[in-house]
C-alpha cells in the first residue's frame, strides 16, 4: 500500500502526499512517545527531520498534539471491515500472490454497503482505497452476486459487527467475496495485473509517465 502510493503515483497527487503526511504525523508522535526515556535518540531523529522548520528540539515543542481532525467518524470501523474481508480473500488463496488476483466483494445494501463505498466510489477499480487494503489487482464492490457467477465459484462468507457513536449505532452485516484470476497483464511499472500487455504500462502509470512530462 505504501510502497504503491509513494512510487507509482505522480509526485503532487493527493494519494501520494496524503501518504506522506501519516508518515510524518506517526514519526512525530512516536518520536514524542519515547523522548522521556530514550531523550538522546529523540532528539537527534528530531534534529535530521528534513521538514522541520524550527530547531528548537522535540523538547521545547512540546507534548504530542494529535489533532482531531484524525477521528474521523466511521473511517475505523471502513477499515476494520475491509481488513476483516482481506482477510478472508488472502485465507482463499493462501501462499499465492494477491496481485495475480481481481476481488469481487458482495455486500447488502446497509451501512456496511455504505462504509465500503466511503473507500470505493466506482463500482470497479484497481486504483482505490479498498483495492489497495484488499491487495488485489482489481476489486469489484456489488449489492447482489453477478448473474454470470460460476457454480462453482468459491465464495468466502463472512460477517461484520459494526459499531458506531459509542455502541447507540450497532448493526452486524454479512458479506461475500469471491476471488478469481485475473485475466490482465502484469504492469512493467507498478507491478499490478492491470495492463493490457506486459510491455506496456497499465492506463494508471501511463497517465502518471504523462504527467510527468508534462510537467518537465
Amino acid at each position: 500500500l505504501l510502497s504503491c502510493r509513494l512510487y507509482c503515483e505522480e509526485a503532487k497527487d493527493p494519494k501520494r502526499r496524503s501518504c506522506q503526511t501519516v508518515l510524518a504525523e506517526a514519526l512525530d508522535i512516536v518520536v514524542r512517545s519515547f523522548a522521556p526515556i530514550l531523550p538522546h535518540l529523540a532528539e537527534e531523529v528530531f534534529q535530521y527531520i528534513p521538514y522541520k522548520k524550527d530547531s528548537e528540539g522535540v523538547f521545547r515543542t512540546g507534548w504530542i498534539k494529535a489533532s482531531s481532525a484524525w477521528k474521523k467518524p466511521g473511517i475505523e470501523e471502513a477499515i476494520e471491515g475491509a481488513c476483516a474481508m482481506r482477510d478472508s480473500f488472502l485465507g482463499s488463496i493462501s501462499g499465492k500472490n494477491a496481485l495475480e488476483y481481481e476481488v469481487i466483494i458482495v455486500i447488502e445494501p446497509g451501512l456496511l454497503f455504505e462504509l465500503m463505498e466511503a473507500l470505493q466510489a466506482e463500482e470497479t477499480s484497481s486504483v482505490s482505497q479498498l483495492n489497495e487494503i484488499m491487495m488485489a489487482s482489481q476489486t469489484t464492490l456489488l449489492s447482489e452476486l453477478p448473474k454470470e457467477t460460476p457454480s462453482d465459484a468459491n465464495i468466502i462468507k463472512g460477517t461484520f459487527l459494526i459499531n458506531l457513536e459509542g455502541g447507540d449505532i450497532c448493526e452486524q452485516s454479512s458479506y461475500k467475496v469471491i476471488a478469481r484470476p485475473i485475466a490482465k497483464a502484469k504492469c512493467p511499472r507498478c507491478r499490478r495485473y492491470t495492463a493490457e500487455s506486459s510491455s506496456t504500462p497499465c492506463p494508471r502509470c501511463l497517465q502518471v509517465l504523462a504527467a510527468g512530462k508534462g510537467s518537465t
